[in-house]
């Protein structure tokens, strides 16, 4: 099986996630992150989800997941840590026709999630197509390190160049070739 690697803008668009301990916590940070609209299925959950309910950053319905939860959702995490309910929630969130991730459960998930380096807007997805999500995490790990955080402030520096150049030159060959020596020479820095 082959994935199709995307980033996703989630900005105002409807999550669910379902389960409220730590894998939960995980997704919902996250999905915070991207700006997401997030509500949260559970009879009981951390300290933390909690207190994002309690200030409003995500709506909690203390409560079993039920197939009528995946009405207006556009993409699901099945993270409750027990197998059958997880499986229950993706096998319902396909036949909705929304995509869903049973945490740690690859034959259940209609995508993984990658393993990522975050420079500012610079981000580096690391997958194993869900085959070892440990290896993942070490690349990621040494990536980190080769990309340290000035990289957020050179990529700043690089899209801002880049849009002068933009508006400085026609479409074409040029201009491409103006580009391509402006990312050649980020790399050599790298590379040095």
């Amino acid at each position: 099986m082959s994935l199709f690697p995307i980033f996703v803008k989630l900005d105002g668009r409807a999550a669910l996630v379902v389960g409220g301990g730590a894998l939960a916590e995980a997704k919902i940070e996250l999905l915070l992150q991207a700006g997401a609209s997030v509500r949260v299925v559970a009879p009981k959950v951390s300290d933390r989800i909690r207190r994002w309910a309690i200030d409003k950053s995500i709506v909690w319905h203390e409560s079993e997941f039920v197939a009528s939860d995946v009405a207006s959702v556009e993409v699901i995490f099945a993270a409750t840590g027990r197998q059958g309910v997880d499986r229950y929630v993706a096998a319902v969130a396909r036949q909705a026709r929304v995509l869903v991730n049973a945490v740690d459960d690859p034959d259940f998930c209609d995508f993984y999630m990658p393993s990522v380096v975050r420079r500012g807007d610079l981000q580096i997805a690391i997958s194993t197509n869900g085959r070892s999500p440990a290896l993942a995490q070490q690349l990621r790990e040494h990536l980190e390190a080769e990309f340290d955080a000035e990289w957020a402030g050179r990529v700043l520096e690089i899209g801002e160049r880049r849009r002068q150049i933009i508006a400085s030159t026609q479409p074409g060959a040029a201009r491409t070739a103006e580009l391509q020596q402006l990312a050649r020479e980020a790399v050599k820095e790298l590379l040095r």
